[in-house]
């Protein structure tokens, strides 16, 4: 069973307790276990197969270890179920929506019998809602754009929750001995920020006996089809995912194929169909003469282009870059040297400075930036000027034995809703590292947002723009700003454009940092870690990055210690 389910039932009570106005400690404490379960690296499973003890993981107490022994055993816990039982499913899915908390969801269910999304916005459009104690005609019009939020993700997971699945799964198809290769496809391949199904190429000469095999696996809850090209199931969580047989002549075209996107697809066909061939699923052909098909690479080179990365193909000028020898070298892992966010306990963070800055060496960083909320951030304990000048002194102090290793002393300040920032200058100008994000006061209109963002880009005392655009996948849409006014001030003084890297932000989407990137900005990527565990996110800004055509050269993060000061300098 993947961590992200088992993290998934521990924050649905929580939802659940919330929506009985339950005592608030428990509720916390199942929301900390869902969030750090999220965080693992490590399979639950395999720890309490390996026999450790499951208290020794922060905000996992005796009573949450009994019941996550509980839902790998049984898929479920009991008290999961009781309270599924006692809560209307409808009650909990409008629950998520931007702007409805607990006590309005339960409102609307027993005033308008609200059992749905669907329901809430049939209501809203009949304009049933405004009448409401409590609610109006702006929190009507609120609703209305949360639903459509949540709509644009339903139905899809997040690219980490996919890929945690995936993980999942490739331990089955790997110890199937029937099957020869196989292969993801489809939008995960492409890193795409949510993914609605999997697409899994399969090469084996006894297709029959692989599909039982397939078939075996434990977490399937359907199966949707069954036949001699294809095997389609839908696991517990509702991921859909189809298998592909391909024979191994024609694996690479197949791999092209269902790799997409539907619009690079066609480009490509169009290639091949001026050379007077055609190109599909099957490979390469002129007439019936197979010329390329067992290979990608084989295919691309046979119509004079190079090998487009997976995350390039969109449709966004790659098949006539390749055609002129023009892809980019995109920036890999190998090429990351540090990190430019994280947390501690001085603020919302579970470890200690130490404690992160062991974790960031065991990952193979050669810096760090620890970087802590300001006071703004209430809820996260966030660090008025006194604090921070102290938690600076501790972060160098502990960063001052460690060879080969550095710690950057910053701050996580807060951008007001004057534009002034949250901290006196001269605390942040003392600072090695300031990001400055939005959290608080969104709803402005675009010219004061962006004359706010601006403002601190212009301070003289911020290096990175955090989480640029301040959405939350599914969640909270983006904050209403002139981009392009952001990105060339940004450039004009040499702020960074901050990728952050946890998996429901991936902010800045891959379409700005591609604009960005062509107006001379550069980038960090941050995994905003809170916890030792959260810097196994990089590869998740890695993605974004690589779909907005980054290179090695326009990220700070790939900068050697040496070369990092000059980077520092304001």
């Amino acid at each position: 069973m993947e961590n992200a389910r088992i993290a998934a039932i521990f924050a649905e009570m929580a939802d659940l307790l919330e929506l009985r106005e339950d005592n608030p400690f428990r509720i916390r404490s199942y929301r900390n276990a869902a969030q750090e379960i999220r965080n693992l690296s490590e399979p639950l499973e395999t720890r309490v197969a390996q026999g450790e003890d499951l208290t020794d993981i922060p905000h996992i107490g005796e009573s949450t270890a009994a019941k996550i022994h509980e839902i790998l055993k049984n898929g479920t816990c009991k008290q999961h179920d009781a309270l599924r039982k006692a809560i209307p499913t409808g009650v909990l899915e409008i629950m998520h929506v931007p702007g409805i908390g607990p006590r309005k969801a339960m409102q609307l269910h027993r005033a308008l019998k609200i059992g749905s999304l669907d329901d809430l916005k049939l209501a809203c459009e009949d304009h049933r809602v405004r009448d409401l104690e409590g609610m109006g005609i702006k929190t009507e019009n609120k609703i209305l754009r949360g639903i459509r939020t949540v709509q644009r993700t339903r139905g899809r997971l997040l690219y980490r929750e996919a890929a945690e699945q995936l993980q999942s799964l490739a331990r089955h198809l790997d110890s199937i001995a029937k099957i020869d290769r196989w292969e993801v496809a489809g939008s995960f391949r492409r890193a795409q920020e949510t993914i609605g199904d999997l697409d899994i190429l399969v090469h084996t000469a006894d297709r029959e006996r692989a599909t039982d095999a397939i078939l075996k696996y434990d977490t399937i809850r359907e199966q949707l089809g069954r036949g001699e090209e294809r095997v389609s199931v839908r696991l517990e969580s509702g991921l859909q995912v189809d298998f592909r047989f391909v024979d191994s002549a024609a694996f690479g075209a197949a791999w092209m194929y269902f790799t997409g996107s539907k619009a690079h697809n066609i480009k490509i066909r169009r290639a091949a169909q001026t050379k007077r061939w055609k190109l599909n699923e099957y490979g390469l052909f002129n007439g019936t003469q197979r010329l390329a098909g067992e290979t990608e690479k084989a295919v691309y080179t046979r119509l004079s282009l190079q090998w487009v990365p997976p995350e390039l193909r969109e449709d966004s000028g790659e098949v006539e870059a390749a055609a002129q020898d023009r892809l980019p070298r995109l920036i890999t892992a190998d090429d990351i040297r540090g990190d430019f966010q994280c947390h501690t306990t001085a603020s919302d963070g579970s470890n200690s400075i130490a404690e992160m800055a062991a974790a960031a060496r065991d990952y193979g960083f050669s810096y760090l930036a620890i970087t802590d909320h300001s006071q703004r951030v209430t809820m996260a304990n966030g660090l008025d000027d006194d604090r921070a000048r102290k938690h600076a002194d501790a972060i160098r102090e502990a960063g001052a034995g460690m060879k080969e290793f550095r710690l950057l002393a910053g701050i996580e300040v807060d951008i007001l809703k004057n534009g002034d920032l949250d901290l006196r200058d001269k605390t942040l100008a003392a600072m090695d590292w300031v990001v400055a994000s939005v959290h608080y006061d969104r709803v402005m209109s675009r010219k004061a947002m962006t004359d706010r963002i601006l403002a601190a880009v212009r301070s003289g005392l911020v290096h990175s723009l955090g989480h640029p655009l301040g959405r939350i996948i599914g969640k909270r849409d983006p904050l209403l700003v002139d981009m392009d006014r952001i990105i060339d001030a940004c450039v004009e003084c040499k702020v960074r454009l901050e990728i952050n890297c946890q998996p429901d932000r991936l902010d800045l989407p891959d379409t700005f940092c591609r604009r960005a990137r062509d107006a001379g900005a550069t980038f960090t990527l941050a995994t905003d870690a809170h916890s030792v565990a959260g810097f196994q996110y990089m590869p998740l800004g890695i993605n974004v990055a690589r779909r907005g055509w980054l290179r090695k050269q326009d990220v700070l993060n790939t900068k050697t210690m040496a070369e990092l000061d000059n980077a520092l300098a304001r």
